[in-house]
């Protein structure tokens, strides 16, 4: 995600869009068929559809528009995940995001949320925004998975933060010693765990590999050179198990480095994926498919949603977005100016979250669809209650989803320099056990599946949806953050050009 100017008003935007777009259109197909959709917007326009759109992006588009009329806050929000009246480190910082995690490549980002100063550390996050920050990586800035409205900020926050990996990060050492998090380009700003838009996340999955048990455990992430608001939790591995790593960040360029970083995958040579990478994933994948082919480990059924329909995944086109099956369910806590693991002793201060695809299906979507995700101890708990994990989300999809989406060329993360890469795809679909290309989609049949599946869902459990609390401060339900979010994707992976 990135920041974003404020919307226009409905009228205004959706006139200009559909003007601009049937005149491109008119004039490389020529004359052609019109319909016409009289709207009730703020202003009463009457809009004119290309009619070759009523069976594609465009109708999908105004489907979703019809769903709901209410009028839209100026912005969606960033992520949350606090039960009610719980605070948030989001809600306390005011660097805000818009709705997609991509800003359309033609279109410019504005700074738009302020960010006040760290009383911790003496000096604002203020690292400017550069026009592009990951190295070789075009920019396209995505921070965060959801949004805020927030006023406009002076110095937006540094998107390109350095994670220092400790070695031998799949070892119970390795999994207890502290992530230090610090400026990839000191010159752009420096980089604040506490801050939310530039915070990192890990998260591991145990497998014992004699039983088919899993766990989940959850590695701190600290700012380099401080120490943890509360030592970590401490964990013991089985004797013959399995681990995974994988990382979720909340800023645009995620790079890893140090001692275990060697082990880890961060993208293609210096074209890293942004906010995703691993560590150990296909051996893990590898163990739990043997697992279940053994039957030591049964992944359990989806079940069926209060809608009638199958529980989602995050391979259900009725759920993926622009860059699929990326970030993690993990949350940390701000106490003091210092992180810690959230567990009970790490009591008080705010609730820092991942905004993310994981967390939005397993702690918003499913719970709104009287669905239940699939889940594991916490080890980081000491197994006294269970969580969902990427990694678990990922193994329920691989083994349940029908017409799975798969993570598509188009995806800006296994993009390099902005054009697509086979190798750079493969190694994204590694670490989430998806089989490399051919399998899975095109662009384009990415974009036709999208437009079939995710109005039509989305409109099916538009009342439940909107009964659910919006991930999203300033959105005011699940529904219409989800419809925002969709729009997005659209936009974001091209589908309105059939390429």
């Amino acid at each position: 995600m990135h920041h974003r100017r404020p919307r226009p008003s409905p009228s205004v935007k959706v006139r200009g869009a559909l003007a601009g777009l049937s005149t491109r259109l008119s004039k490389r197909t020529g004359p052609m068929l019109a319909v016409t959709a009289t709207v009730a917007l703020t202003a009463g326009a009457a809009l004119v559809v290309p009619a070759h759109l009523t069976d594609s992006v465009g109708m999908a588009r105004l489907a979703l528009a019809a769903v709901d009329t209410t009028a839209r806050p100026t912005r969606a929000s960033q992520a949350t995940d606090a039960a009610p009246g719980e605070t948030t480190a989001r809600a306390q910082w005011t660097a805000g995001h818009g709705a997609g995690r991509h800003m359309s490549r033609s279109a410019s980002a504005t700074p738009d949320g302020a960010i006040p100063v760290d009383t911790q550390n003496g000096a604002a996050p203020d690292g400017a925004k550069p026009a592009a920050t990951a190295g070789p990586n075009r920019a396209i800035d995505r921070r965060g998975d959801h949004r805020r409205q927030q006023p406009a900020q002076v110095t937006p926050p540094n998107p390109a933060c350095t994670l220092i990996v400790p070695a031998d990060p799949t070892t119970a050492g390795g999994l207890t010693t502290p992530y230090e998090l610090t400026a990839t380009q000191r010159r752009d700003g420096a980089c604040h765990e506490s801050n939310p838009d530039q915070s990192a996340f890990v998260e591991a999955a145990v497998l014992d590999l004699d039983t088919g048990a899993l766990g989940v455990y959850h590695p701190l992430v600290v700012d380099r050179g401080t120490t943890p608001a509360v030592p970590p939790a401490p964990v013991k591995l089985p004797a013959h198990a399995v681990v995974g790593v994988w990382f979720g960040f909340n800023g645009n360029t995620l790079t890893l480095k140090g001692d275990g970083a060697a082990a880890c995958v961060n993208g293609l040579g210096r074209s890293v994926f942004g906010q995703f990478a691993y560590c150990n994933a296909a051996p893990f994948f590898a163990g739990a498919n043997a697992a279940i082919a053994a039957h030591r480990l049964v992944v359990p059924p989806l079940g069926t949603g209060t809608d009638g329909l199958p529980c989602p995944t995050t391979r259900d086109f009725a759920v993926v977005d622009q860059d699929q099956s990326d970030n993690l369910a993990t949350s940390y806590r701000v106490i003091d100016g210092q992180i810690a693991q959230d567990i009970p002793a790490a009591s008080g201060g705010t609730k820092l979250t991942n905004g993310s695809d994981e967390g939005l299906l397993a702690k918003a979507i499913s719970p709104a669809l009287g669905c239940k995700p699939f889940t594991a101890p916490d080890l980081t708990n000491g197994g006294a209650t269970n969580t969902p994990a990427l990694a678990l989300n990922e193994l329920s999809a691989a083994a349940h989803q029908a017409g799975a989406a798969l993570v598509p060329t188009s995806d800006p993360m296994v993009q390099v320099d902005g054009e697509t890469s086979q190798r750079k795809t493969n190694l994204y679909r590694a670490g989430v056990d998806m089989p490399a290309l051919p399998a899975g989609q095109s662009p384009r049949a990415y974009c036709a599946a999208l437009t079939q599946i995710a109005p039509a869902r989305l409109q099916r459990d538009r009342e439940l949806f909107r009964l659910a609390p919006s991930p999203a401060l300033g959105s005011p339900n699940l529904f219409r953050f989800l419809q925002d979010r969709f729009q997005a994707t659209l936009q974001n992976l091209n589908c309105s050009t059939g390429r």
